[in-house]
């Protein structure tokens, strides 16, 4: 019987997905269908104020064009309504089966439910919710011919009329993301002179499905591209996929969108944990500061909001690759003393990873790094076997070093105005590089044990954070060069428990 309900179980999962699928596809229909009816309006309000202007030499035009757009109306209306009444109807006999499915979970007798079982797996495998094709048979754009009206009036007999593009096809072999960039390439699916220019829209989304009517994103557009491929750059990837699609142009009317493609675009995005920062730091999201009067005064309100949030307040966040769980560092106390640290707000436990940090010209000293999560509220990054950093001084005379277990590496080169961090949690690596030019500072190799979280210390200064970014493609290939070689850090390597 155990059995029998983990599989009614999965079967119960199966129909509310695709209940889910069929009322986006029901949202879509919807839509659709008014789009075909505003659309056709429109076009026919277009066409009328065209005409008024060609009298009597178009008249016969005007008649037959507005025929042939409402009965295109009438046929793509009449196809989506069949559509939609049998989307209705599969919809409807699901949610009757989803009903008695989970009804049926509490029948107690064994044969009872054996009987019931059967009769569900049964009626799922005839069900229509999985036979009906969950794609328009229409679109809401009408064929139409547009006229170009570009010649005099005394050549009104040798009108042209340009045909609306064809959809474009997006190639997603061809299209790619790297280096926080997104490169998609199309081509007409016939040659078509007659176009202009093209637009390309696109929009960021955590849904791995077709784009959907209802996203809680709008498309953003770029238009008057005169090539068939473009790049998006300079992107921040705070969303796990990107909805593209593109349509083409002539001097008339824009066609028919390309099918829409979806491509991942995964980064790290983490913020600062406030509730772990030193009361001499002032933090906000990815900045921090060096405040000296922080701390004064300050304490027992501050206390108080921290045993507040013990009871309420979600403590910081975790993620293998960036999913966040609020467990990860439960409710540390605050860095004290000369630990003038503030942690990350999300902890890595898997992948390869990359951010960016910088800091005030007239810094005095700052550290940037990583820890395991139990590092102590006296601990600086660097000092213990459980942290790592880059460590930078201008106070009196600048130096420059790796740090870690209390042990230190200097470091002979200029101190780059941007720093890269590269941890491949799963390779054991940390490494610091030169943002600009991507020039290797320093490579830590160990093997970690527990979920790292970013970390960083100042004084006398702010550094800030650019997080939602890929491993750039340099970093990709310096590190392919750099596991060839023999260790950057042996003094400092280690295996941490």
């Amino acid at each position: 019987m155990e059995a029998q309900k983990e599989a009614l179980q999965r079967i119960i999962s199966t129909l509310a997905n695709k209940n889910e699928e069929i009322q986006n596809f029901i949202d879509t229909l919807n839509h659709t269908l008014k789009g075909v009816q505003a659309n056709s309006s429109n076009v026919i309000a277009e066409l009328d104020e065209e005409f008024d202007g060609l009298y009597a030499i178009l008249d016969e035009m005007k008649e037959s064009m507005t025929n042939s757009i409402k009965q295109e109306q009438a046929h793509k209306s009449q196809e989506l309504q069949n559509q939609l009444s049998q989307c209705s109807n599969a919809l409807e006999n699901s949610e009757e089966l989803l009903e008695f499915a989970a009804r049926s979970l509490d029948i107690k007798d064994p044969e009872e439910f054996s009987k019931a079982a059967r009769q569900i797996k049964d009626r799922v495998t005839m069900a229509s919710a999985f036979r009906i094709s969950l794609k328009p048979k229409v679109s809401d754009n009408m064929t139409h011919l547009m006229v170009d009206f570009s010649q005099e009036r005394q050549m009104l007999q040798a009108l042209k009329f340009l045909p609306v593009p064809k959809a474009p096809e997006i190639d997603p072999v061809e299209c790619l993301v790297a280096d926080n960039a997104v490169t998609i390439v199309w081509r007409m699916p016939e040659e078509d002179n007659k176009i202009d220019h093209f637009v390309l829209e696109y929009r960021k989304t955590n849904f791995d499905g077709l784009p959907r009517v209802k996203d809680e994103t709008c498309w953003e557009l770029i238009d008057y591209i005169k090539g068939t491929e473009y790049t998006l750059s300079g992107l921040k990837f705070d969303s796990k996929y990107m909805n593209l699609r593109v349509r083409a142009c002539n001097k008339a009317v824009a066609g028919e969108y390309s099918d829409p493609v979806t491509l991942e675009t995964k980064a790290l995005v983490f913020n600062l944990d406030n509730t772990s920062s030193h009361l001499n730091l002032k933090v906000e999201d990815s900045y921090v500061e060096w405040d000296p009067t922080g701390g004064k005064g300050q304490e027992n309100k501050i206390k108080g909001k921290e045993n507040k949030g013990r009871s309420g307040t979600p403590s910081p966040k975790r993620t293998s690759v960036s999913s966040r769980s609020p467990s990860i560092r439960g409710s540390r106390d605050r860095f004290t003393g000369e630990s003038y640290t503030v942690l990350g707000d999300t902890a890595i436990e898997s992948g390869q990873h990359y951010w960016e940090v910088r800091a005030q010209k007239d810094c005095k000293s700052y550290s940037v790094g990583v820890a395991y999560k139990n590092l102590g509220k006296f601990d600086q990054l660097g000092k213990t076997n459980t942290s790592w950093c880059i460590h930078v001084n201008n106070w009196l005379q600048t130096t420059f070093a790796a740090k870690h277990n209390n042990k230190a590496k200097a470091l002979d080169m200029t101190v780059p105005d941007r720093i890269g961090v590269y941890c491949d949690f799963d390779g054991g690596q940390l490494s610091f590089y030169n943002a600009s030019s991507k020039q290797l500072l320093y490579t830590f190799k160990t093997k970690f044990t527990q979920p790292l979280l970013p970390g960083f210390m100042v004084w006398c200064g702010g550094l800030a954070l650019s997080t939602g970014l890929q491993v750039p493609s340099a970093v990709k290939m310096l590190q392919k060069s750099e596991n060839g070689l023999s260790g950057s850090a042996s003094s400092l390597t280690n295996v941490t428990q």
